[in-house]
């Protein structure tokens, strides 16, 4: 009976119920009470007050723990929940992750509390039935599952645990469990002895050394159809089981293929790699006899056995392998050769430095005159033959370098030049201009031939500025020339052609022209100038009067001709005519360029309107005064061309400035006389 209240109370104790037995609290002094809206709230007994919220003693543990959280949920007027925290005052409408997390561990502890105590109370039931007489039912006297009441009263009456239940009902109750639980655990054996079967059945089946994934179900059938692995299961379950065991059988099948494959590759491979006959350009029959005499091969049958495409597949990888070796050598040893040639061209660079710094290198050398000193090191000897930029090249590139910096360079010599006070004159000498430019620091770094060229430009810049300085002297003096002879010109009473200088000197002493010219033999000089000027002026006159006469007559012949002559007489004229001409040019051919010039100075317009004709040895003072003006610009004006006009004759000295005055007097004079002669 004691056995039976427990199990009474047992079940009808709820887990989730507090004031269950061992579990009831202390009392509390607050009630809970309803208001008459509806609303919930509280009541001290002994303080006499009441609260909306509910008291600390009335919570439940979770409720303990969430009132410390300082979030609380609270309805808006519209009945949404916010929810709002009483340390921050912060208000929000989505459910803070602190709030979450706190009822998702009091959930969990609500929820494993309550298992805790559903597994006690199973516990308990366990025990009960134990007690209750199941163990009179069981294994000690083997009653069958399939027993009926009075079978098994038969086989347990006589048992003194048989009056451990007093009631009928409570013994035919735990007959019923005993049944049911028995039934349950036979089952469950036969399902375990079952299922051992099929898997005996399937190993049975994988291990066989006669199966295979080809191997078809009647075949299997009359191998192992006596045997008791095959009959011990339906026909379904076997045909359902041999379906999984072709299907590992195949499986199998490929990886044990496949580890073939992989190890008769690493097998051949290894060979091939241990063969030094076998070379990126040896062939698959080739390779194929070399297998053949190779132990290792020979020995190995699986190996010979190998699938032939897959033979030929990693005989290919080989080659490639060996021919991608054999080009990463060539790149190597290209890779080397092209190292060797920058070496060699940056050693023939630094020995072109050394050149440059010993001073036998610089912007204006050449090959030819360096190609002694450079063939004989052994440096440009490295170069020869190698591609690329030659040695040659090398130097030439190194001298426009140098050519290059000529432009900077020369403005650092003016600045020395400039610092040291020194000015480069016509009669200043290279090395004095290196020794001045060498005393400073920053000369260190200039190349020899641009110190060169810089001398030579601001050389020829000096004798430039010598030769304007000659060329404005000889263009003053031809100024104070031409002012003395205007003075002699323009002299009253005119100057007669007989005169001589001593006789007429002091008429022009005081005269500014005279004074300009402080030599006396210049004045002389220029004096005899001024009367052979003249002189010319009147034989011109005379010539120039002979000859148009003679032109009148001659054309006045010709217009009295009869117009009507014969066709062969107008040729026999014409070629009369062309031989007078030939005559002549032949006649004038030592000065036929000359002579034009001449003709073109001295036969100004000027002069020959002037009307006059000369008297003796000298002319009116008013043909004088017109002659000498036209002969004064005339004779100034061959001056300025004498050089280049003399130098087309060829038999003249052209050295220009260089002769004197008498000589290009003498030169005039013998022209003048060719001319005459020739009218």
């Amino acid at each position: 009976n004691s056995n039976q209240n427990v199990f009474s109370e047992l079940c009808f104790v709820s887990p989730s119920d507090n004031t269950s037995r061992g579990l009831c609290s202390s009392k509390s002094t607050w009630t809970e009470h309803k208001s008459p809206d509806g609303r919930t709230y509280y009541y001290n007994t002994e303080t006499k007050q009441s609260t909306w919220e509910k008291p600390d003693d009335l919570k439940t543990p979770a409720e303990q723990l969430l009132s410390k959280c300082p979030w609380k949920e609270y309805k808006s007027d519209s009945g949404k929940p916010y929810y709002y925290n009483s340390q921050t005052k912060e208000s929000r409408w989505a459910k803070p992750k602190e709030l979450e997390d706190l009822e998702g561990n009091v959930c969990d502890r609500d929820e494993q509390r309550g298992w805790q105590r559903t597994a006690v109370l199973l516990q308990n039931f366990v025990i009960f039935v134990s007690i209750g007489g199941t163990d009179l039912l069981s294994i000690s006297h083997r009653v069958p599952s399939n027993a009926s009441w009075e079978q098994a009263m038969k086989m347990i009456i006589n048992d003194p645990r048989y009056s451990a239940l007093a009631k009928l009902s409570e013994k035919k109750q735990a007959f019923n469990a005993y049944k049911v639980q028995t039934e349950k655990e036979e089952k469950e054996e036969a399902r375990s002895k079952y299922k051992e079967a099929k898997e005996s059945f399937q190993r049975f089946l994988e291990n066989h050394e006669k199966m295979t994934s080809t191997t078809r179900y009647k075949k299997a059938e009359q191998m192992f159809g006596e045997m008791e692995v095959w009959n011990a299961i339906s026909e379904r379950d076997r045909l359902e089981i041999y379906e999984d065991v072709l299907f590992f059988l195949s499986k199998k099948e490929k990886e044990q293929a496949k580890q073939l494959r992989k190890r008769n590759w690493e097998a051949l491979k290894n060979i091939l790699d241990n063969m030094a006959n076998v070379t990126y350009c040896t062939t698959w029959s080739e390779a194929q006899q070399y297998l053949m005499d190779n132990p290792t091969f020979a020995e190995d049958e699986e190996l010979q056995n190998m699938d032939k495409e897959d033979a030929l597949i990693c005989f290919e990888e080989h080659i490639r392998a060996l021919e991608k070796e054999e080009e990463e050598e060539k790149q190597k040893s290209l890779l080397r050769e092209r190292r060797r040639q920058r070496k060699n061209r940056e050693s023939f660079q630094i020995f072109l430095d050394e050149l440059h710094e010993h001073g036998q290198l610089h912007s204006m050398s050449s090959w030819m005159e360096l190609y002694p000193t450079i063939s004989s090191d052994i440096r440009f000897t490295s170069m020869l033959g190698q591609p690329g930029s030659t040695a040659l090249d090398l130097f030439k590139f190194y001298v426009e370098d140098l050519k290059a910096r000529y432009h900077d360079e020369k403005k650092i010599i003016k600045d020395i030049l400039k610092d040291k006070g020194f000015v480069v004159e016509v009669n200043t000498s290279f090395e004095d201009f290196v020794t001045v430019i060498s005393s400073t620091k920053r000369a260190t770094t200039l190349d020899a031939g641009n110190i060169k060229l810089a001398f030579n430009s601001l050389l020829e810049k000096a004798e430039a500025r010598e030769r304007e300085r000659e060329k404005e002297e000889a263009r003053k003096m031809k100024r104070k020339e031409s002012a003395f002879k205007s003075m002699l010109k323009q002299a009253t009473p005119p100057i007669e052609l007989d005169a001589v200088w001593e006789d007429i000197r002091d008429r022009f002493v005081k005269e500014p022209a005279f004074e300009d010219i402080t030599l006396e033999s210049e004045r002389k000089r220029i004096f005899k100038d001024f009367i052979h000027i003249l002189e010319h002026e009147c034989q011109h006159h005379h010539s120039k009067n002979k000859k148009h006469s003679k032109k009148s007559k001659k054309h006045h012949r010709k217009r009295s001709r009869s117009r009507s002559g014969s066709e062969t007489e107008d040729d026999d004229s014409h070629s009369k005519k062309k031989r007078q001409r030939s005559e002549s040019r032949s006649a004038s051919e030592r000065s036929s360029s000359a002579e034009s010039g001449m003709r073109l100075l001295f036969f100004h317009p000027s002069v020959s309107s002037c009307g006059q004709h000369c008297r003796g040895v000298h002319c009116t003072e008013q043909g004088v005064g017109a002659h000498s003006r036209a002969a004064a610009g005339s004779w100034a004006a061959w001056l300025r061309l004498s050089p280049p006009f003399l130098s087309l004759q060829g038999n003249w000295d052209t050295s220009g400035s260089e002769l004197s005055e008498g000589e290009l007097e003498k030169q005039r004079r013998t022209l003048l006389e060719q001319l005459d002669e020739d009218q």
